[in-house]
């Protein structure tokens, strides 16, 4: 069985710098066996961001690639502060919040951007936590995606 290092090193992708806070918070906190991660956004490899909204120039993929890019963003955090992806036993819980139309109603296929990528790296059984996908008028900087999560701790 392979740890969740090995898993994502197979994956072939790019963890993108961890992300500085844009305001007055921790992006990232240790509490007992949990570890918060606050709302992380659309960073890329050369830390600028997706701009967009879906449903208004971005389609539901792109949402989708969107949530995956900013999974990359958490799991940059995670590996800065924690210097592994190994010392995190399980997702526990996603919050995924997308910059979209107000007739839009695919929220979760967007979120699963996010999702699958940690079902790829912990396992079906630790990768995937309880969850919310919800629309949002508008997100900072125009990101389409914003997700936090909370974590558990070997």
């Amino acid at each position: 069985m392979n740890t969740p290092d090995e898993n994502f090193a197979a994956l072939g992708l790019n963890l993108p710098p961890a992300p500085k806070p844009l305001g007055v918070y921790k992006p990232f906190l240790i509490d007992g066996k949990h570890v918060f991660v606050s709302g992380h956004g659309t960073v890329k490899d050369d830390g600028t961001l997706i701009i967009g909204r879906i449903g208004d120039g971005l389609t539901s993929e792109e949402g989708k690639l969107a949530a995956q890019q900013v999974g990359l963003a958490i799991l940059a955090t995670l590996k800065a502060n924690l210097g592994s992806l190994n010392k995190i036993k399980r997702v526990i819980k996603v919050l995924g919040m997308v910059n979209c139309t107000p007739d839009f109603e695919k929220h979760p296929f967007i979120i699963n951007g996010c999702s699958e990528l940690f079902a790829k790296v912990w396992g079906e059984d630790n990768g995937i936590g309880v969850r919310s996908a919800v629309g949002m008028g508008s997100l900072p900087d125009n990101i389409p995606v914003e997700i936090e999560a909370m974590f558990e701790l070997v």
